[in-house]
């Protein structure tokens, strides 16, 4: 489906100029891989669901999608000046720098800024990612300093680890721990520092150079598979799209603005309607039936369930969780907590569709359109 084209006739007024230098590819313009979308919109709605991975073929927009996201988003509010992104309005959140300045009367200054995307590289140390003592400072100053790392810039925003079945178990490890408390603790050194580290964690990989361990795909809240888009036309959207913006990257996201503006409002109109959102008694028995039969261990996956369908009822605009919330994103949400079986000839994906057939079957009108 092409972008809509600017219509002159009918003139708007100017917007503010864009936040991004250079612009980045609009979110709404990202051809098919409507999963791995949704997946981060989830995520983003909910930060408890706990981070997405997605798994799959090169050159399948995995960190487009994740720059493009963090680029709809509005911008975030921090104490100015403070190398730990710290939100004003959280004080329990407060590093010790903004609570002691808080503590002696004085205003924390604001200031509002892009959200942003750290990425993860794959030979980043440990002290790299939590923060370590600043050698400078205690060479020159004989002071002991602490300098932040990638954790601390990650707040309030994404964290991506590209190649993510590369990285480093114990890293991934400390990682997850981080994103499931929101918090970094860092003891070393002499130094005792602890920050907020809110962040959504988005790992990619191609599964063809190796896979993440199960006990560590586990703690990721979704998991998303993409693949190669076999559809021609799609295919030649692409290439139009991605060649459109690279010669007029301005023209091209004034023109996506309509449909950028239409996914902000939708986003904002989700966000406040969350909290609102119920389940059902009857379908979160269902829930927890769908992970008794599929053998899932621990309750990950009830939560994960729970959370997601959640946060796409919200997305749909209503305030009730519905069969076909919890059928959209089951797959996501448990494919990666099943126990491989050697002799089970069914992929993940068609055993969790086959036990949602018998929890959660599809009323006949619903199974004709799907048909159809």
């Amino acid at each position: 489906m092409s972008l809509p084209e600017p219509r002159p006739t009918k003139p708007r007024k100017a917007k503010a100029p864009r936040r991004s230098a250079p612009p980045v590819y609009p979110f709404s313009a990202i051809v098919g891989q409507d999963d791995m979308k949704l997946a981060l919109l989830l995520t983003v709605l909910d930060s408890h669901i706990g981070g997405v991975v997605v798994m799959g073929h090169r050159g399948t927009a995995k960190s487009t999608a994740v720059r493009a996201l963090a680029d709809l988003l509005p911008s975030k509010v921090r104490v100015k000046g403070c190398p730990f992104n710290c939100d004003p309005d959280r004080v329990r959140d407060l590093c010790r720098e903004c609570r002691q300045r808080l503590g002696k009367g004085k205003r924390l200054a604001r200031e509002t800024f892009a959200v942003p995307v750290v990425d993860l590289p794959l030979g980043a140390t440990e002290d790299r990612v939590c923060g370590s003592l600043d050698i400078e400072q205690a060479l020159n100053r004989g002071a002991k300093v602490f300098l932040p790392g990638l954790l601390a810039r990650a707040h309030q925003g994404f964290l991506y680890i590209d190649e993510v079945n590369l990285l480093e178990d114990f890293l991934v490890d400390l990682l997850l721990d981080a994103a499931a408390s929101g918090r970094n603790q860092v003891e070393r050194e002499g130094l005792s520092v602890s920050h907020a580290a809110r962040f959504v964690l988005v790992g990619s990989g191609n599964p063809e150079e190796g896979e993440l361990r199960p006990q560590l795909l586990d703690r990721f809240g979704l998991f998303v598979e993409v693949k190669t888009l076999d559809d021609l036309d799609e295919r030649i959207e692409i290439v139009r799209r991605r060649q459109s913006f690279e010669q007029d990257p301005d023209g091209f996201c004034a023109r996506a603005e309509l449909l950028q503006e239409e996914l902000r409002r939708k986003l904002k109109s989700a966000l406040s309607r969350l909290s609102r959102v119920g389940v059902d008694a009857g379908l979160l028995r269902g829930m927890a039936e769908l992970c008794l039969r599929l053998e899932v261990a621990g309750h990950r996956g009830e939560l994960t369930l729970y959370r997601a369908s959640r946060a796409l009822a919200a997305w749909r605009g209503t305030d009730a969780v519905g069969p076909e919330d919890i059928r959209r994103v089951a797959v996501m949400s448990l494919r990666h907590r099943l126990q491989k079986d050697p002799l089970e000839p069914l992929e993940s994906a068609a055993r969790i569709e086959q036990a949602l057939d018998r929890v959660f079957p599809l009323k006949p009108e619903d199974a004709q359109a799907a048909g159809g």
